[in-house]
């Protein structure tokens, strides 16, 4: 497996086996000119499986979309192309035939894209667990199966940040490298989203019972780029954990350089996430709670009112 880092942010590649090529993006808002000039660019990733390729797209000011593409047939799929144009140049360079949209979930920052993906790119297939999904050609729910190329795309239902959110995991059969699984905003690099339309009950079940109990090695590719803050919050609730302290000091080197933090793995989220710890009894000395649902609950809570320390 090969990770490959690619510029982006302010700037778009050009087409790949091409000279590099930079055309400065305009800003729209005085604010985030004013941060570009104290943030690093934020670069793509693109990592390389004999069996599927997995581009990282920045977009926004801490998204993620995902361009997954089929090696066999060169067929692809993105995933909450929030910035469409952003896209199509990734098709272009990569040579690749776009067919399928995966929307995890309706909030703006992931389906607001699509509208504007399907009129640029006409006849996609837009797949989401929501009708609140923009442009949606099929409704998914859980265990629903698809295909890209001769990869299986199923669909896991992870109710709880929206009541139609849903992940997707992506394997090839026979394959003996990792699977991915592309989790939105369930399930963030030691982080899960806010529990905005749903219950600590389905927040346990989605990230233990479902996400969990994929193959330790899935690599993890979430919606946002929230891991240093975390991370803070995680090194809070365990102080003694020192794998906490390790990722952090990698993450925040990665986020100086505008590097990506993304992908992790399942078997490492059981070790510093604290959202995926909940039976452990340091976080649940920690919350004071002894029943891991509960546990999920008082984590949340805490989370949600957590001042982020600067250093």
């Amino acid at each position: 497996m090969l990770f490959r880092s690619l510029v982006t942010g302010a700037c778009t590649l050009g087409v790949l086996g091409a000279a590099t090529t930079y055309k400065f993006a305009p800003v729209q808002v005085q604010a985030q000119a004013a941060a570009l000039l104290h943030t690093p660019v934020r670069k793509n990733l693109l990592v390389e499986q004999t069996n599927m390729k997995v581009e990282l797209l920045p977009a926004l000011t801490d998204n993620y979309m995902y361009l997954l593409i089929d090696e066999e047939s060169k067929e692809a799929a993105v995933v909450d192309p929030v910035e469409p144009v952003k896209v199509i140049e990734a098709v272009r360079k990569h040579g690749v035939r776009l067919t399928t949209v995966l929307t995890t979930h309706h909030h703006w920052d992931h389906a607001g894209g699509n509208e504007k993906m399907v009129r640029l790119m006409p006849g996609l297939k837009v797949y989401g667990g929501d009708d609140r999904v923009d442009a949606i050609t099929k409704k998914v729910t859980h265990s629903n199966t698809l295909k890209v190329g001769s990869l299986t795309v199923k669909c896991l239902f992870t109710p709880c940040h929206t009541t139609g959110h849903i992940c997707y995991y992506v394997t090839k059969d026979s394959s003996s490298e990792p699977p991915a699984v592309f989790t939105g905003d369930t399930l963030f690099v030691a982080g899960c989203g806010k529990f905005f339309e749903g219950t600590a009950e389905q927040m346990y079940k989605a990230l233990i019972e479902v996400l969990g109990h994929l193959p330790p090695e899935t690599l993890v590719y979430c919606g946002h780029e929230y891991t240093v803050n975390n991370l803070k919050f995680a090194q809070h609730v365990e102080p003694d954990n020192d794998v906490i302290r390790e990722k952090l000091a990698w993450a925040k080197e990665q986020c100086s350089k505008g590097e990506p933090t993304i992908p992790s793995t399942v078997a490492d989220e059981f070790t510093f996430n604290p959202f995926m710890r909940v039976k452990e009894k340091s976080v649940q000395d920690h919350v004071g709670q002894t029943e891991p649902v509960e546990a999920m609950r008082s984590l949340r809570k805490e989370k949600d009112g957590f001042k982020v320390p600067k250093l």
